[in-house]
């Protein structure tokens, strides 16, 4: 069994007359709870739960320091290739795009590490397009292993594969693995993706869950908030990393709410996904997810990113560029527009005095143990 077979009974779920008929006695039953079933988190995305967002953010923010203290972990991403063979409507790799592709090679991936280890970082996050071809898995093995030697956590950010090639990575090194679906929705899912092997939305669907069993420390998930109603897609996501935290109670599972960005191309997201909407999707996963870790990513603007470090956040990027070799030459095509570009130093100093510990490194594979 797999969240696939979970899925195709929630997607039958009368959302909108859910939504439509919840009431504030639903909302305030549903924050008077220790444990939260699927329907109080329906209760918690509606409308209704509008007027209550200032008690659902003292709860956030009671569970949240309960589980993870005032720590704020820090990671950057690292773009290692942009080849990629899928025509997705919204990204900026798309094979459709005639841009200049690139790809790191090991001294140059030695180079991006120096320089993001030199600003404190322990724990990256590596990103490649998707093309087997371009980027096997022997590429990202080999650069695993150059990056093992600056950083004590490295996670993946690439095309779905097979519980061996997980396994493989984790011998290598890797410890954690991010995969969006990017749009739960079905219908919805093969419009935005034209052409390409990530047509296949089960073999992405079902990837987080190979990684679990490939043994990595820690999996997050997310959906690309925009490509289709918000309530819907933040619902779906919470229960597909509730499935996973139980079924894998060894795994850390984690999600991120990234809102679209521009791009390339002219797409434009179906769903408006307004900062109050963002707030009330963070504190549900918050109030229905208590261990889970919540990323906020720099597509966020900075204001926004200090005013939701309370509510929730466990986990920030910091120093980010999105191009290829962007941490030492830059020039490349970005794959998506940040909205937060302020450097490590920045972050650390904002995360001080909003009373948070910022938290370079915790983990260190070497040993298996936190540190």
């Amino acid at each position: 069994m797999s969240f696939y077979e979970s899925l195709t009974r929630l997607e039958q779920l009368p959302f909108e007359s859910i939504w439509k008929e919840a009431t504030a006695a639903d909302v305030q039953r549903a924050l008077a709870k220790d444990w939260l079933t699927e329907m109080d988190l329906l209760v918690l995305l509606s409308p209704a739960a509008g007027p209550y967002l200032e008690a659902m953010a003292q709860k956030a923010q009671r569970l949240t320091r309960a589980h993870f203290g005032h720590a704020m972990q820090l990671f950057t991403p690292m773009y290692l290739a942009d080849f990629c063979v899928n025509h997705c409507t919204y990204c900026s790799f798309s094979s459709i795009y005639d841009f200049p592709r690139s790809k790191l090679t090991l001294e140059e991936v030695r180079r991006e590490a120096a320089a993001i280890a030199a600003t404190g970082l322990r724990h990256i996050l590596i990103l490649t397009g998707e093309s087997r071809r371009d980027n096997p898995v022997a590429y990202v093995k080999a650069c695993v292993e150059v990056l093992r030697e600056y950083f004590s956590s490295v996670s993946i950010e690439i095309n779905p594969l097979s519980a061996p090639e997980y396994k493989e990575l984790l011998e290598a090194g890797v410890d954690g693995l991010t995969l969006y679906q990017e749009v739960y929705h079905q219908a919805t899912y093969r419009e935005l993706h034209v052409k390409g092997p990530k047509r296949n939305y089960r073999n992405r669907l079902d990837a987080p869950e190979r990684g679990c069993q490939a043994g990595f420390r820690s999996v997050n998930i997310g959906a690309l908030l925009g490509m289709y109603d918000w309530r819907q897609e933040a619902f779906l996501t919470a229960m597909d990393a509730r499935y996973l935290q139980d079924k894998y109670p060894d795994c850390e599972i984690s999600l991120s709410p990234p809102r679209f960005r521009p791009y390339l191309g002219d797409f434009s997201p179906e769903s408006d996904v307004t900062d109050r909407a963002l707030v009330q999707i963070i504190l549900a996963y918050r109030l229905f997810l208590p261990r889970s870790g919540i990323t906020l990513s720099t597509r966020e603007p900075a204001a926004l990113r200090d005013h939701l470090l309370h509510l929730g956040i466990t986990k920030m990027s910091a120093g980010v560029s999105t191009e290829v070799g962007g941490h030492t030459s830059g020039g490349g095509t970005p794959q998506f527009e940040i909205s937060d570009s302020r450097t490590v130093s920045e972050i650390t100093e904002m995360l001080y005095a909003q009373g948070l510990q910022p938290v370079f490194k915790d983990w260190d594979m070497l040993g298996l143990e936190r540190v």
